[in-house]
This record gives structure tokens, sequence and C-alpha cells, in this order.
């Protein structure tokens, strides 16, 4: 949250990392799980399903409710930043440096 490094979207080959008002969200519909956006990942905050921490997962769930409503565009630079956020995000305190 609030550290919204584009590493991660530079890296991804099928532009599937989608822009929020606070955090990045991955669509688990257009990723092809080739793993490049992990390890260049400044917050360790991106894993395969499969390897996700047990307090991790209510931020998993987020990430999959963010796209209930936006469909599958097919490419997060087509539509830029999406003027919010899942719910649990936006209710956190702000996060990252100076906060």
């Amino acid at each position: 949250m609030d550290v919204k490094d584009r590493a991660c979207i530079d890296e991804c080959p099928v532009d599937c990392i989608y822009e929020g008002e606070r955090s990045l969200y991955i669509h688990p519909d257009e990723c092809v799980d080739c793993g490049a956006c992990e390890p260049v990942c400044p917050v360790e905050a991106i894993y395969y399903e499969d390897d996700l921490p047990a307090e991790w997962q209510d931020y998993y769930t987020a990430n999959v409710e963010f796209f209930d409503d936006l469909g599958s565009p097919g490419g997060a630079a087509k539509i830029g930043v999406i003027p919010k956020d899942h719910p649990l995000v936006a209710a956190l305190p702000p996060q990252g440096e100076g906060h």
C-alpha cells in the first residue's frame, strides 16, 4: 500500500498489473504466472498463489475482488490509473515512508 514502485509493471510482459489509488493489483485472469514481477518488487508483495503466506490471504482476496466490477480490460496501460481501491486497502491507514 502506498508504495507504488512501478518496476513490476515495467517487467510484466502481458501488462496485467493495474494501478489503483493506493495499490497495484495483478489481474488473476490476465497474469501468465511468468514470475518476472516478483524479484523486482521492492516490498516483496508478490507471491505465487501456492506460496502465499497465510497472513496475506486477505490481500489476495482483495486483489481478486478488485476486478469484480472492472472485468478483464485486456491491459493496464490503456486504461491508466483506476480511481478506486478495494475497500480493505482504502480503509488502511497511510503506509510507507513519511507516514
